[in-house]
């Protein structure tokens, strides 16, 4: 058994080419492999969301992904949605709805949106808290983050 391979992804809208051991968590190859620290290492057993990323639309837990499972995907971080001069419809929401407060969370939960918000424009209330119900926040009761993808959904 090879103990690494050669992977290929486009990484937020760029193509990486990258040899990893067998055992690289995704999250260590983003954070420590391309320097993008909006993924955030947290419980390592897929239980908070600070550690989701977009693997070809739908969020993951990278803390528990191997790199290699990532090969020929369209991997997106927080840092692949928005700048500060042209934030993401999402990332907007929850700034304009006041729905992070620490930020440790934020991005996790911005890509947890994005992906419901792609698949299901119009999410009722029921389905947004059923989708987030993955991502844990211990700053905001959520209420803020709930109206903030809400808001999207009427638009």
């Amino acid at each position: 058994m090879p103990t690494s391979h050669k992977i290929s992804l486009n990484l937020n809208g760029n193509p990486v080419e990258a040899t990893v051991a067998s055992h690289t968590l995704l999250i260590d190859f983003l954070r420590d492999g391309h320097a993008l620290h909006g993924v955030k290492r947290s419980c390592e057993m897929q239980v908070c969301g600070a550690c989701t990323v977009l693997v070809d639309g739908r969020p993951v837990s990278s803390c528990t992904m191997l790199a290699v499972d990532a090969d020929a995907a369209a991997v997106v971080t927080i840092e692949g949605l928005g700048g500060p001069d042209d934030l993401d419809p999402v990332q907007a929401a929850f700034l304009e709805h006041g729905a992070l407060q620490c930020g440790f969370c934020t991005p996790g939960m911005i890509l947890a949106a994005k992906a419901l918000l792609a698949s299901d424009p119009r999410p009722k209330r029921a389905e947004i808290e059923h989708h987030l119900n993955g991502n844990i926040c211990r700053c905001t009761g959520y209420q803020k983050i709930i109206e903030a993808v809400e808001s999207l959904a009427r638009t």
